[in-house]
This record gives C-alpha cells, sequence and structure tokens, in this order.
C-alpha cells in the first residue's frame, strides 16, 4: 500500500466518526503531514477531543490528554525525577509529553510556566529536566484547544507560543443533515455497547513509518517558482500592507514571521497532496492561508476598533494580490 493510500485510509476512518467537521478533519492531516502543532478553538462539545483521538486510533503511536487547569505545574507535562530510598538514587519519570500525540485540552488556563515548559517540548523537540535533556519522539504532535466563549481564569498565550502551532483553526456547530447523523451514529454505538472506537471498524493501523514516507512525498511535490513568489507576496504582505491599498496601511501592527513562509509552504503542499496532484495551485496556498496566518497578524488598535479581524486582513490581501 502507497503512503497516499494509507492516509486517505486512515482520512476515511476519521470521517467515520468525526461527522460535520471536515475543515478539522483536513486540518489535523495536513498539520501530520506538515510535521506540526494545531490550535483548534471552537465551543464545546465540537468533536475537538474526539478527533485527535480518533486519529490516533488509527496509527501505530500512543495518545495522551492533558487537561489543562490554573494549578498545573510544568513537572505535571515533562515528569519528575522520584527518589528510590532502597539506593539513594533519583530516577526520571517521564510525563505526558512523551507521547506521540498530545492533547493540551484547554491550554489558555495554564500559567506562564507550564506553557513555558510546552514551549520547548512544541519548538525543540526535547524535554528539559534539571541539567539533562530527554529528545521526544520523532512523531510528536500537540493538538491545543481553546474555548472562545468563557475567558475567565485563562491566560492568553504569549506571541512566541502562537507562533510555532503550524496553524489555529476555528471550527463552528455542524450542519443540521449532519448532526442527524450524529445522532444515529452516537445511539448506534450505545446500543452495540461499544466504549473503544477502534473496534467500530477494526482498521488496520498504519505505521510511523508510513506517516514519515508521506511526509518525504509531500516535500518533493513541485510548486511553481511564480507559485512560491506569490506565496511569499503574501506572508509580505502582512508586514507592509500600504502597498496594496491606503485603507490597508494602518490594519497590521504586526506581521507574519518567516515562519508563517515555511508553514504555508508546507500545509499547501500537504493540501495538494491530500487532493491526490502532484503539484500545487493558487487554491491551495488561498484555502490554507487563514488557518497558517490568522494567529500571527497582530492588528492595530485603530483596526479592532473599527471591527476589522485577522480573517478580514487576510481575506482583502488574497482579493489584492495578483494570482500567478
Amino acid at each position: 500500500m502507497s503512503s497516499l493510500e494509507s492516509i486517505l485510509k486512515l482520512k476515511q476512518h476519521i470521517q467515520n466518526h468525526i461527522i460535520g467537521q471536515e475543515k478539522l478533519v483536513d486540518r489535523l492531516l495536513i498539520a501530520l503531514l506538515a510535521d506540526g502543532h494545531l490550535l483548534v478553538e471552537g465551543a464545546p462539545g465540537l468533536a475537538k477531543t474526539k478527533a485527535i483521538k480518533v486519529l490516533s486510533d488509527g496509527i501505530e503511536s500512543n495518545f495522551h490528554r492533558i487537561q489543562f487547569t490554573p494549578d498545573l505545574l510544568p513537572a505535571d507535562l515533562t515528569g519528575t525525577e522520584v527518589y528510590r530510598p532502597q539506593d539513594g538514587s533519583f530516577i526520571f519519570q517521564q510525563g505526558p509529553l512523551f507521547h506521540n500525540l498530545v492533547l493540551a485540552d484547554e491550554i489558555n488556563r495554564a500559567p506562564a510556566k507550564v506553557q513555558s515548559a510546552l514551549l520547548e517540548a512544541m519548538a525543540e523537540r526535547q524535554i528539559t529536566v534539571g541539567k539533562i535533556t530527554y529528545p521526544l519522539p520523532p512523531l510528536f504532535m500537540v493538538m491545543a484547544t481553546q474555548n472562545p466563549i468563557e475567558q475567565e481564569g485563562t491566560y492568553p498565550l504569549p506571541e512566541a507560543q502562537l507562533d510555532r502551532f503550524l496553524m489555529h483553526v476555528t471550527i463552528d456547530y455542524p450542519e443540521a443533515e449532519a448532526e442527524r447523523q450524529i445522532l444515529q451514529l452516537v445511539r448506534q454505538e450505545a446500543i452495540d455497547g461499544i466504549t473503544e472506537i477502534g473496534n467500530l471498524d477494526n482498521i488496520e493501523k498504519i505505521s510511523q513509518q508510513a506517516i514519515f514516507d508521506a511526509r518525504d512525498d509531500v516535500l518533493n511535490l513541485h510548486m511553481a517558482d511564480n507559485l512560491q513568489e506569490y506565496l511569499l507576496q503574501l506572508v509580505l504582505a502582512t508586514r507592509k500592507p500600504a502597498a496594496y491599498g491606503d485603507d490597508l496601511a494602518n490594519w497590521s501592527l504586526y506581521g507574519a514571521s518567516p515562519r508563517a513562509t515555511i508553514a504555508l509552504d508546507r500545509c499547501a503542499r500537504a493540501h495538494a497532496w491530500l487532493a491526490q496532484r502532484d503539484f500545487v495551485d493558487p487554491g491551495d496556498i488561498q484555502a490554507i492561508a487563514f488557518d497558517v496566518l490568522r494567529h500571527r497578524v497582530i492588528l492595530s488598535y485603530e483596526a479592532e476598533a473599527d471591527g476589522i479581524t485577522p480573517d478580514r486582513f487576510i481575506q482583502e490581501l488574497i482579493a489584492r494580490i495578483a494570482v500567478p
């Protein structure tokens, strides 16, 4: 089985259990293929937690969920050294970050020290405890969730950490027909007494090597030089939007970093690869631009006062930059 066939089979497995959230399923796979982390924002009950759990059930990997709370400590993520009285030594006990797939649930409820511990894991793929640094698994992805409704008792994520997320995905309620299908699926699972997702379809889990092979295929996907230039101009325009209209001149306080350029390139390639094409077209870049850029753009006070959102700003740039 080719790497593409394996990933498409995995996608079908997720879609069998996550109904009405096609965008979330797609972005999860893109993050997996682009070797990045995902920040998902949406109201409670939209299958954010279930989505990554279903993903982990389809891969030869291990999964851990961390519920972020104000009293969480860095050691609750990284692990700690445990004293052994029988020989007077210390042994390091690994924390939940030493898993392949990690769900950071309600990430903005934890204080700064916890965020810094997570940032090292996301950025450097390693954990430092005391004087010793421990590498994380080669397959490592963090999916963090935020609740946009309740902001009391939360800690806004620092810009440096936001920039480490490959994409910031916002999801909404499913359509009426999708919700009917959800109702039927959950009722049938209750009737069958199913407690484990994998029991539903007995999926043959894909190997981690298949994911690594798929990542190589994505990196080798063809992107024309003029399309690469279009991608660059889109990111550069977030820093100096005045070139595309006087009305945009004061909208952006800080534009996207070079990390956004890299993320947009990787995600556009993954988007095209999942569409079973061997080349990237402008639609791939435009489709993924909002998720890659919205958390990396800081708007001015004037723009926010006028009700301008990052998505509106990005939409204007896409409309005004010439497509090759």
